[in-house]
């Protein structure tokens, strides 16, 4: 009877550990979700939609773009709604993703046609921007920008 409780209790432990390792589905994984917030970013770009743009940045965002000149979320949007930065088009390249727990760093390209402040300013960059997640949602918190030729 001792045997048979014994292995009773060790198929129960084991059967718990399994379980316990299987991952239950929740939905897109971070990776997803940050390269999908990057799209959408992209898009909302190119649609001058203040309100996408602002829900993705983070108020305690920041960037260095491609002059090395740091730029705060409030000034980014304020180049944006004054048609200081235009973007006509836009086409990202690779993106690869490194999830660190609750902190994303994406690195990518893209290719397009904008200006800012009335000169073209078309041509390929490369990027990299930083996610955390707060409150339940990846927002952009840091980013720098480097344009690497036309």
């Amino acid at each position: 009877m001792k045997a048979f409780a014994v292995a009773v209790l060790l198929i129960s432990a084991s059967a718990a550990v399994t379980f316990a390792q299987t991952p239950a589905a929740k939905g897109p994984s971070a990776s997803a979700t940050v390269k999908q917030l990057e799209k959408d970013w992209t898009e909302a770009s190119k649609a001058n939609d203040m309100d996408k743009l602002g829900a993705i940045l983070a108020d305690d965002w920041y960037g260095i773009g491609p002059d090395g000149a740091r730029i705060t979320k409030k000034d980014y949007l304020d180049m944006y709604k004054s048609g200081k930065t235009k973007t006509e088009t836009i086409e990202i390249g690779s993106m690869e993703v490194k999830v660190l727990g609750n902190v994303a760093v994406v690195q990518g390209t893209d290719t397009e046609k904008s200006t800012f402040d009335g000169k073209d300013s078309s041509g390929k960059y490369a990027w990299m921007d930083v996610f955390a997640k707060r409150d339940g949602k990846w927002v952009a918190v840091r980013s720098q920008t480097a344009h690497v030729g036309k």
